[in-house]
Protein backbone atom coordinates (compact mmCIF):
# COMPACT_ATOMS: atom_id res chain seq x y z
CA UNK A 1 0.00 0.00 0.00
CA UNK A 2 1.57 3.06 -1.08
CA UNK A 3 1.95 5.75 2.35
CA UNK A 4 1.16 9.71 2.00
CA UNK A 5 1.78 12.54 4.06
CA UNK A 6 -0.51 15.41 3.98
CA UNK A 7 1.01 18.93 5.26
CA UNK A 8 -1.82 21.41 5.82
CA UNK A 9 -2.48 23.16 9.15
CA UNK A 10 -6.33 23.38 8.34
CA UNK A 11 -7.33 19.84 9.95
CA UNK A 12 -10.73 19.58 8.62
CA UNK A 13 -9.35 19.93 4.70
CA UNK A 14 -6.57 17.70 5.53
CA UNK A 15 -8.57 15.26 7.17
CA UNK A 16 -10.97 15.39 4.04
CA UNK A 17 -8.01 14.64 1.97
CA UNK A 18 -7.11 12.05 3.96
CA UNK A 19 -10.68 10.22 4.22
CA UNK A 20 -11.21 10.50 -0.02
CA UNK A 21 -7.33 8.99 -0.30
CA UNK A 22 -7.96 6.33 2.28
CA UNK A 23 -11.27 5.26 0.50
CA UNK A 24 -9.13 4.78 -2.53
CA UNK A 25 -6.41 2.15 -0.68
CA UNK A 26 -3.71 4.74 0.67
CA UNK A 27 -2.38 5.29 3.98
CA UNK A 28 -2.43 8.45 4.97
CA UNK A 29 -0.08 10.57 7.28
CA UNK A 30 -0.83 14.40 8.71
CA UNK A 31 1.02 16.99 10.27
CA UNK A 32 -0.70 20.24 10.63
CA UNK A 33 2.97 22.30 11.16
CA UNK A 34 6.10 22.55 8.44
CA UNK A 35 8.82 21.86 11.59
CA UNK A 36 6.97 18.15 12.01
CA UNK A 37 5.63 18.00 8.20
CA UNK A 38 9.79 18.33 7.37
CA UNK A 39 10.62 15.95 9.94
CA UNK A 40 8.08 13.33 8.67
CA UNK A 41 9.10 13.74 4.80
CA UNK A 42 12.78 13.50 5.62
CA UNK A 43 12.86 10.43 8.06
CA UNK A 44 9.62 8.26 6.67
CA UNK A 45 9.27 6.80 3.60
CA UNK A 46 6.62 8.21 1.54
CA UNK A 47 5.83 7.73 -1.90
CA UNK A 48 3.88 11.27 -2.65
CA UNK A 49 3.68 14.48 0.00
CA UNK A 50 0.66 16.93 -0.44
CA UNK A 51 2.19 20.20 0.76
CA UNK A 52 -0.31 23.17 1.24
CA UNK A 53 1.73 26.38 0.68
CA UNK A 54 0.33 28.87 3.24
CA UNK A 55 1.79 26.93 6.92
CA UNK A 56 2.27 28.16 10.12
CA UNK A 57 6.24 28.55 10.84
CA UNK A 58 7.90 27.39 7.74
CA UNK A 59 5.90 27.59 4.49
CA UNK A 60 5.65 25.10 1.30
CA UNK A 61 7.75 26.64 -0.71
CA UNK A 62 10.76 26.23 2.20
CA UNK A 63 9.46 22.81 2.80
CA UNK A 64 9.69 21.97 -0.98
CA UNK A 65 13.38 22.81 -1.41
CA UNK A 66 14.52 21.56 1.71
CA UNK A 67 12.64 17.95 1.23
CA UNK A 68 13.20 18.09 -2.46
CA UNK A 69 16.98 17.94 -1.96
CA UNK A 70 16.49 14.63 -0.16
CA UNK A 71 13.75 12.91 -1.75
CA UNK A 72 13.44 11.88 -5.18
CA UNK A 73 9.16 11.61 -4.81
CA UNK A 74 6.40 13.19 -6.17
CA UNK A 75 5.83 16.20 -4.65
CA UNK A 76 2.02 18.35 -5.10
CA UNK A 77 1.45 21.90 -3.91
CA UNK A 78 -1.51 22.53 -2.35
CA UNK A 79 -2.52 26.35 -2.72
CA UNK A 80 -4.70 29.14 -2.56
CA UNK A 81 -3.32 31.28 -4.91
CA UNK A 82 -3.79 31.67 -8.44
CA UNK A 83 -1.20 33.85 -9.91
CA UNK A 84 1.71 32.02 -12.03
CA UNK A 85 4.21 33.46 -10.18
CA UNK A 86 3.71 31.26 -7.07
CA UNK A 87 3.04 28.33 -9.49
CA UNK A 88 6.27 28.45 -11.40
CA UNK A 89 8.61 29.45 -8.23
CA UNK A 90 6.71 26.26 -6.50
CA UNK A 91 7.64 24.11 -9.47
CA UNK A 92 11.19 25.60 -9.66
CA UNK A 93 11.70 24.65 -6.27
CA UNK A 94 11.41 21.02 -7.39
CA UNK A 95 7.17 20.38 -6.62
CA UNK A 96 6.32 18.09 -9.67
CA UNK A 97 2.64 19.62 -9.92
CA UNK A 98 0.15 21.97 -8.12
CA UNK A 99 -3.64 22.12 -7.00
CA UNK A 100 -5.52 25.34 -6.35
CA UNK A 101 -8.54 25.31 -3.64
CA UNK A 102 -11.38 24.38 -4.24
CA UNK A 103 -10.46 21.18 -5.53
CA UNK A 104 -13.23 18.33 -6.00
CA UNK A 105 -11.59 15.19 -3.90
CA UNK A 106 -12.26 13.09 -6.91
CA UNK A 107 -10.08 15.56 -8.83
CA UNK A 108 -7.30 14.97 -5.80
CA UNK A 109 -7.53 11.21 -6.19
CA UNK A 110 -7.17 11.34 -9.77
CA UNK A 111 -4.03 13.53 -9.51
CA UNK A 112 -2.39 11.76 -6.96
CA UNK A 113 -3.10 8.16 -9.15
CA UNK A 114 -1.21 9.83 -11.73
CA UNK A 115 1.58 10.90 -10.69
CA UNK A 116 2.22 7.96 -8.94
CA UNK A 117 1.43 5.77 -11.91
CA UNK A 118 4.01 8.19 -13.85
CA UNK A 119 6.58 7.63 -11.06
CA UNK A 120 6.40 4.11 -11.11
CA UNK A 121 6.53 3.72 -14.90
CA UNK A 122 9.72 5.98 -15.20
CA UNK A 123 11.48 4.56 -11.93
CA UNK A 124 10.78 0.62 -14.36
CA UNK A 125 11.33 -1.22 -11.62
CA UNK A 126 10.93 -4.43 -13.31
CA UNK A 127 13.62 -4.25 -16.31
CA UNK A 128 17.19 -4.23 -16.24
CA UNK A 129 19.30 -1.34 -15.44
CA UNK A 130 19.90 0.27 -18.43
CA UNK A 131 22.47 3.18 -19.16
CA UNK A 132 22.83 6.25 -21.60
CA UNK A 133 26.18 8.11 -22.28
CA UNK A 134 26.37 10.97 -23.85
CA UNK A 135 29.95 12.73 -23.93
CA UNK A 136 30.44 12.58 -20.31
CA UNK A 137 26.83 12.53 -18.96
CA UNK A 138 25.55 8.69 -17.84
CA UNK A 139 22.00 8.18 -16.71
CA UNK A 140 20.89 5.44 -15.30
CA UNK A 141 17.18 4.69 -16.23
CA UNK A 142 15.95 2.33 -13.40
CA UNK A 143 18.07 3.97 -10.86
CA UNK A 144 17.21 7.49 -11.72
CA UNK A 145 20.80 8.29 -10.98
CA UNK A 146 23.49 10.90 -13.22
CA UNK A 147 26.72 11.80 -13.77
CA UNK A 148 28.37 14.17 -15.17
CA UNK A 149 32.10 13.74 -15.83
CA UNK A 150 32.07 10.73 -12.95
CA UNK A 151 30.32 13.31 -10.79
CA UNK A 152 26.85 12.52 -9.61
CA UNK A 153 24.21 15.12 -9.49
CA UNK A 154 20.97 14.98 -8.20
CA UNK A 155 18.02 15.77 -10.37
CA UNK A 156 14.32 15.94 -9.24
CA UNK A 157 11.50 13.51 -10.46
CA UNK A 158 10.65 15.84 -13.58
CA UNK A 159 13.95 16.92 -13.91
CA UNK A 160 14.83 13.12 -14.62
CA UNK A 161 11.96 12.50 -16.36
CA UNK A 162 12.43 15.45 -18.68
CA UNK A 163 16.18 14.73 -19.49
CA UNK A 164 15.24 10.58 -20.07
CA UNK A 165 12.81 11.75 -22.58
CA UNK A 166 14.81 14.24 -24.59
CA UNK A 167 18.27 11.79 -24.30
CA UNK A 168 16.04 9.02 -25.18
CA UNK A 169 15.23 11.35 -28.77
CA UNK A 170 18.57 12.53 -29.68
CA UNK A 171 18.27 15.62 -32.13
CA UNK A 172 14.81 15.48 -32.52
CA UNK A 173 13.03 18.86 -31.78
CA UNK A 174 10.11 18.83 -29.14
CA UNK A 175 7.71 21.87 -28.44
CA UNK A 176 6.93 23.36 -24.68
CA UNK A 177 3.54 21.79 -25.78
CA UNK A 178 4.73 17.90 -26.57
CA UNK A 179 7.09 18.08 -23.50
CA UNK A 180 4.76 19.31 -21.06
CA UNK A 181 1.93 16.98 -22.43
CA UNK A 182 4.84 14.21 -22.05
CA UNK A 183 6.44 14.79 -18.97
CA UNK A 184 3.25 16.42 -16.79
CA UNK A 185 0.51 15.08 -18.52
CA UNK A 186 -2.44 16.19 -20.66
CA UNK A 187 -4.88 16.29 -17.54
CA UNK A 188 -2.06 18.31 -15.03
CA UNK A 189 -2.83 21.85 -13.92
CA UNK A 190 0.48 23.28 -14.26
CA UNK A 191 1.05 25.19 -18.16
CA UNK A 192 4.51 24.85 -20.40
CA UNK A 193 6.07 28.01 -18.27
CA UNK A 194 7.09 24.79 -16.07
CA UNK A 195 8.77 23.65 -19.22
CA UNK A 196 10.94 26.21 -19.63
CA UNK A 197 11.68 26.24 -15.54
CA UNK A 198 12.75 22.88 -15.66
CA UNK A 199 15.15 22.98 -18.63
CA UNK A 200 16.74 26.12 -17.04
CA UNK A 201 17.18 23.98 -14.13
CA UNK A 202 18.71 21.05 -15.89
CA UNK A 203 20.66 23.34 -17.93
CA UNK A 204 22.60 24.61 -14.48
CA UNK A 205 23.39 21.04 -13.44
CA UNK A 206 24.80 19.51 -16.88
CA UNK A 207 25.92 21.89 -18.71
CA UNK A 208 29.70 23.40 -17.91
CA UNK A 209 28.19 26.59 -19.62
CA UNK A 210 24.36 26.87 -19.08
CA UNK A 211 24.37 30.16 -21.20
CA UNK A 212 26.09 27.81 -24.35
CA UNK A 213 24.29 24.60 -23.81
CA UNK A 214 26.24 21.61 -24.95
CA UNK A 215 23.01 19.02 -24.13
CA UNK A 216 19.82 21.07 -24.37
CA UNK A 217 19.84 22.94 -27.10
CA UNK A 218 16.85 25.48 -27.85
CA UNK A 219 15.43 26.26 -30.98
CA UNK A 220 13.68 29.48 -32.02
CA UNK A 221 10.26 29.39 -32.40
CA UNK A 222 10.09 25.60 -32.28
CA UNK A 223 11.06 24.12 -28.85
CA UNK A 224 13.78 21.93 -27.70
CA UNK A 225 16.06 19.03 -28.71
CA UNK A 226 18.94 16.89 -27.32
CA UNK A 227 21.94 17.31 -29.11
CA UNK A 228 23.68 13.83 -29.64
Amino acid sequence: MNKLLIIEDDESIAELERDYLEINGFDVDIETTGDRGLTKAINEDYALILLDVMLPGKDGFELCKTIRASKDIPILLVTAKKEDIDKIRGLGLGADDYIVKPFSPGELVARVKAHLARYERFLGKDRNNEELRIRGLTIEKNTRRVWMNGKETSLTTKEFDLLLFLANHPNHVFSKDHLFDRIWGMDSLGDISTVTVHIRKLREKIEADPSSPQYIETVWGAGYRFKA
